[in-house]
């Protein structure tokens, strides 16, 4: 642990795995906008030299130790996108022939690339209910090497029994994998509670201003090892650029999480009351399947909820033409208010009856809150369902 790792999570979020002496003394690390470093004529590993593609420049070195920080891990590793980090460090755990249990609710990418390529990679796969610990030993095999949930699923808000999956994958001798995008270090910290390894779009909440795309894997130093190795080799290193303006998005984290986890749940109270909406998701509400283990897991609520307004699919569309404030797009975590319907965008490569079985309706809205006035919020809210 280093000094730095004995403060709170939002000097963290600031000072975590900087370069000492600061270079010219900068308070901001410079952009190493180089492909070409001076190399010395040494022979050593592959994986060392010094090169953007490997994944060993200042501005990826300090943003890998700076997410370690966050999440109480040794390690950490930032990628050219989410799902660079979601099917790398899955081929990297699963190995040859591996076999993963896979929560039966996933975001959209990942749950095409479990069921349309793994099978290409010579892997396999079974879908577990995240609520029945007592069926997963059903599914298990000889084979069996990871088991992969998400903090909060996307877009139903549903919470897992995280415990029991951590519980479940030490017996077995699994790597528990958990992608905390939804979640953030803020509310969740799944390396503290017992998680192999913590995966993120960091185009997201980490990022915080709809400006880029990134990924990150945290966990231990052997197995981000693992994942590195992998990701050397396919490509999907993280930019310089792209490493300064998540740098900087990190520095608001706490504060821009921690209002929207307050302005979720103000307007997901509102929306319940709505005489127009049909249901509300979000963890937040009383109301909520897996409420009361959210309060015991997390530190707060989240910034995504989801509603049905009445009325259909109709009545949806009408909505989003109607507000005024949210953006109508896919992806999460800006400034911004961000809305879509999961079956157009996000899950757009699911059938229509793979949405239904999931519990996915065609009218479904999904918000993502931003950080405008939740009072502004709220009122362009019920104008257009109004």
């Amino acid at each position: 642990m280093t000094k730095i790792d004995r403060f709170g999570l939002q000097t963290r979020a600031i000072h975590a795995g900087r370069i000492e002496p600061r270079i010219e003394g900068a308070a901001v690390l410079p952009i190493f906008q180089s492909s070409v470093f001076e190399h010395a004529g040494e022979r050593g590993d592959y994986h060392d030299v010094r090169y953007p593609r490997l994944n060993n420049l200042p501005n990826q070195l300090v943003l890998g130790r700076r997410l370690a920080a966050l999440e109480g891990a040794e390690s950490g590793l930032v990628t050219a996108s989410g799902m660079a980090a979601i099917s790398t460090a899955l081929l990297a755990m699963l190995g040859e022939g591996g076999h993963l249990l896979v929560q039966d609710q996933l975001y959209g990418g990942t749950h095409s690339f479990v069921t349309h390529d793994f099978r290409s990679f010579g892997l396999s796969f079974d879908f577990i209910a995240p609520d029945d610990p007592a069926a997963w030993r059903t599914k298990l095999r000889p084979t069996t090497r990871a088991i992969y949930v998400e903090t909060l699923t996307n877009p139903l808000l549903r919470v897992a029994d995280h415990r029991a999956v951590v519980a479940f994958a030490r017996e077995h001798g699994l790597v528990s994998m958990i992608d905390n995008t939804f979640a953030t270090p803020v509310n969740f910290r799944p390396i503290e509670a017992g998680f192999d390894l913590s995966l993120h779009s960091c185009t997201k909440y980490l990022n915080g201003h709809n400006d880029l795309v990134a990924g990150a894997v945290i966990g231990s130093a052997e197995q981000v090892l693992r994942v590195k190795n992998r990701l050397d080799h396919l490509g999907g290193s993280l930019d310089p650029h792209a490493c300064y303006l998540l740098e900087r998005g990190l520095k608001t984290l706490v504060l821009r999480v921690r209002q929207q986890n307050a302005s979720a749940l103000a307007l997901a109270e509102r929306l319940v009351a709505h005489r127009a909406v049909k249901c509300v998701n979000y963890p937040g509400l009383a109301s909520h399947a897996n409420h009361l283990r959210a309060r015991e897991l997390f530190d707060g609520f989240g910034g995504m909820l989801s509603f049905e307004p009445r009325g259909g699919v109709e009545a949806a569309r009408r909505f989003l033409g109607r507000v005024e404030l949210p953006v109508n797009g896919p992806s999460l975590g800006g400034a911004e208010t961000l809305l879509t319907r999961p079956v157009t965008t996000s899950h757009a490569g699911l059938t229509p009856e793979e949405c239904t079985a999931l519990g996915i309706g065609q009218a479904l809205v999904r918000v993502s809150v931003g950080l405008e006035d939740v009072a502004d919020l709220i009122r362009d809210f019920e104008q257009a369902l109004d």
